[in-house]
């Protein structure tokens, strides 16, 4: 993301020839959206006086029907690589305000700015590092997505192997054009799946950039006829996609997760922020693992957590440790999935920590054997599991706000009853010839 003036702006805009400007924002569920203006309306638009109906923010058409201002950020203003030369397009990520430009309280992006304006004034900037992994599926004859793949690439193989390998670079390069600095990429366990990975920065520019991501990502899939997606289990018989999220936090330049004289080279901080996330990940797992398919992931043997455990390191530990030192220590989470709106996954995530930063939790014991993993609390099988305990977090209902968390448990709740009435085909297998 740069750092522009309003003045840069309408300058570049003039000299790369923009045409077209999508003011974007995203909805409570992560789905980014935007409406677009032509040049001509930039003068308004920096003015904060395009407006959306509320409903796209918050799905509830019919309902509540009320216009909203878009108030753009400077900072995420990019020219899209993959539009027009001719005709080119821009976009911002937008803040969302009443008429009378007070935030709206049930914009993803202001509920982390809220938790984010609480670490600051206790003096904490907390950083964010996603691991982002998503599968690249063939379409049909008419553009609709399968979840067909001809590759059979494994874990980090190279081409031939790996068919993806140009659509991936493409989508490299062209994030490499929007700001983003990649550290790595590579072909993930299953035929199909692949990881791409960015440099970490602070918590709200990293929560931006994951949607930016994402559209980059779908858009340069589908110019090599391909799908992306997030979905975190879109095939039986293969492992998951997650979106696993490593978290630092710094205090006059000083990263306080790190204390060299630590076994482990954690700090008092660290293992209190620790003692925070595993106190709160129940009850933030409908957040952060939001879809009835995300629960298909977190199954014993998908390398994915089932238990509240921590560990230095382990596949299937919910929290672990990588292994940067110093000023790189960071605590990794890996329950969250690419389906979860990253301004929330990382609004409850830091304000769970902070918690525990604050009442200066100690950290249970690591897991270290088969049966310290056995003996410790399974996290939800399902949503309507994550669901209950979301409704008995009072700290995560109340970091979201208890109208926001009123409207999002109706659509989740919804969403499940939905899937409880479906007859799959696996009972139709199971049940149909013999009963």
């Amino acid at each position: 993301m740069g750092n522009y003036t309003r003045e840069k702006i309408m300058e570049l805009v003039e000299e790369e020839e923009v045409e077209f400007i999508r003011l974007q924002f995203t909805d409570m569920f992560g789905t980014l959206k935007n409406i677009a203006i032509t040049s001509g309306q930039l003068e308004e638009a920096l003015d904060g006086k395009c407006t959306i109906d509320v409903s796209a923010v918050t799905g509830d058409r019919g309902f509540r029907e009320r216009d909203m201002y878009l108030i753009p950020d400077l900072d995420t203003f990019a020219i899209l690589p993959w539009r027009p030369q001719q005709g080119k397009v821009a976009r911002f990520l937008c803040d969302i305000t009443y008429p009378d430009k007070r935030p709206f309280e049930e914009s993803p992006r202001y509920i982390l700015k809220q938790v984010l304006k609480k670490a600051e004034d206790m003096g904490y900037t907390f950083y964010a590092d996603p691991e982002c992994e998503f599968f690249l599926f063939h379409t049909d004859e008419d553009g609709a997505p399968t979840t067909v793949t001809h590759e059979q690439a494994g874990y980090m193989d190279l081409s031939p192997l790996d068919l993806g390998e140009n659509a991936r670079r493409d989508m490299i390069l062209t994030l490499e054009e929007m700001g983003f600095e990649i550290e790595s990429s590579h072909h993930e366990l299953a035929g199909g799946q692949h990881e791409i990975d960015f440099r970490y920065a602070k918590a709200l520019e990293t929560a931006d950039r994951l949607m930016t991501f994402k559209t980059t990502v779908r858009s340069i899939a589908k110019r090599h006829g391909l799908h992306a997606t997030f979905m975190p289990k879109p095939k039986t018989d293969s492992v998951g996609s997650a979106m696993h999220v490593s978290f630092s936090v710094f205090r006059d330049g000083k990263n306080l997760f790190a204390d060299e004289s630590d076994e482990a080279g954690l700090s008092k901080e660290a293992y209190s922020f620790i003692a925070g996330l595993l106190k709160h990940t129940k009850g933030m797992m409908a957040v952060t693992n939001p879809l009835v398919n995300s629960y298909k992931r977190l199954v014993p043997g998908n390398d994915a957590p089932t238990r509240l455990v921590w560990s230095e390191d382990g596949r299937s530990s919910l929290i672990t440790i990588p292994i940067q030192e110093g000023a790189e220590k960071r605590i990794e989470l890996r329950v969250p999935d690419g389906a979860s709106n990253p301004y929330l996954v990382l609004a409850v995530c830091i304000a769970a920590g902070l918690e525990g930063i604050q009442k200066e939790w100690a950290a249970p014991q690591k897991a270290e054997t088969r049966e310290d993993y056995k003996k410790a609390e399974r996290l939800p099988d399902n949503l309507k599991e994550a669901l209950l305990e979301f409704e008995q977090d009072t700290l995560i209902r109340k970091t979201l706000g208890e109208t926001f968390v009123k409207r999002y448990q109706e659509v989740k709740w919804k969403e499940w009853r939905s899937y409880m009435t479906q007859v799959s085909d696996w009972e139709l297998r199971e049940y149909l010839h013999r009963i």
